[in-house]
This record gives C-alpha cells, structure tokens and sequence, in this order.
C-alpha cells in the first residue's frame, strides 16, 4: 500500500497499531498476491494523498471501488481519463449540468475535485476483480470509519454529501455543528430518481462554503 506522509499520518498510524488493521494488511498482501485486486496498490489511499486532511472542504462518500478492469483509481466514483463513464458518474455530471450549467466531460477523474478539498472516500478501499463488495467485513469499515471520525473533528466549515443508504448509514458519527449534512438518493439509474437528480448538492455546498469565507468548489471537470 503506498505509504501516506501528509497530515492523515497520525491518524493511520493510530489505527495501523490495531489488531482489525494487522490482519487487514495480510489479508491484502496474500489477496494481490493471488487475486486481482483494485485498485492497484499504490492507488489504495489516493484519496488521501490527493486530499490532506486540513484541506477537506467536502466529502463525497463511495462504497467500493469499481471492480471492472481499468476503472477504479483510489476516489470514490472517479474512473481514470479515458475510460467510459459509469452510470453513476454520467447522473452526477447530469446533475452538475443541471445545478450549475457545467458541461458533461469526456473525462470520469475526478482528480480535479480531489486536489480542492474534495474527500473521496469509499467505505471500503480495494475489492476483487469482478466481485462487489468482495472485501466486506476485511476490516476496513473500522479504518475508513476512523478518518470519517478524524474530518467530524475538524474544527471549520465542512459539507457532507450523504448519497444513498450506505453512506446515510455513516450519519449517526457526524455532530460537529460547524458541519453541513446533505442527504438524497444514490445517483445509481436504479435510484437516481428517486431524490439525487433536482437535489441541489452542488450548488448548496458551494453556498455553504463560501457564507462561511471558504474557496467554493469549481465542480466543472475539463
């Protein structure tokens, strides 16, 4: 796993002393070794390097990464350039274009979001190829729960977008007040209709930020 050195340090480290995170850690080594996994080792924490914790001015919550060859890259719901857009990422650029105008980009990475303060975070950070939600119950809910814990902590203006269940589920350990909390359907075509598309996200989230003297978002992938 490439190694983190920015400000998420302390808190990996912590965990990292932790039994859950010993048997994590071979569990994926004997997992690479044997299987194919995504995303590629080195993509693991991605999220992370892209996103200092001091930096974090919005949290997008995934589940797993994608599982198809080529797709995921260590961010919740971005896919590398060049690779087709997924059904989730097309609704949420649809959305996007909707809210705010922006246009719908060739391009899934979402690497530009990330580099502004965007967390994206699955709750699970590898799988095996062609099998969601393979690595379920490996032990990194308890990792990725930890840095979810160390964001509610930070003492400044964050906005959490809550799409679908899953990520809803997370609600319950978020209290700070300085916090914004948006909650909708999962962009998925199953969902999507059901309260993602017209939610307002996007816009409401840069509202928020800059009412409190933060750099809004430009959600605008070229």
């Amino acid at each position: 796993m490439g190694s983190v050195t920015n400000d998420w340090l302390p808190v990996i480290e912590k965990e990292a002393k932790k039994d859950y995170y010993k048997k994590l850690y071979l569990f994926l080594k004997d997992e690479y070794a044997h299987h194919i996994i995504y995303p590629k080792s080195d993509d693991i924490f991605n999220a992370l390097h892209l996103t200092p914790l001091s930096e974090v001015k919005v949290v997008i919550l995934g589940q797993d990464p994608y599982h198809e060859p080529g797709q995921a890259e260590g961010l919740s719901f971005s896919v590398p350039k060049g690779e087709k857009l997924p059904p989730s990422l097309q609704n949420i650029y649809k959305e996007l274009q909707n809210e705010l105008g922006c246009y719908i980009p060739e391009s899934g990475s979402l690497r530009k979001w990330a580099e502004q303060g965007v967390l994206l975070l699955n709750t699970l950070l590898t799988v095996r190829a062609h099998a969601a939600f393979s690595h379920q119950g490996k032990g990194w809910e308890y990792f990725t729960d930890a840095l979810i814990e160390a964001v509610n902590k930070e003492d400044r203006p964050i906005v959490y977008l809550l799409w679908g269940k899953a990520a809803q589920s997370k609600k319950e350990m978020l209290n700070n007040p300085k916090h914004l909390i948006l909650e909708s359907a999962h962009p998925s075509p199953l969902s999507a209709h059901r309260g993602f598309m017209g939610n307002g996200h996007f816009k409401r989230a840069n509202e928020f930020l800059v009412a409190n003297g933060v750099e809004p978002i430009d959600w605008q992938i070229l």
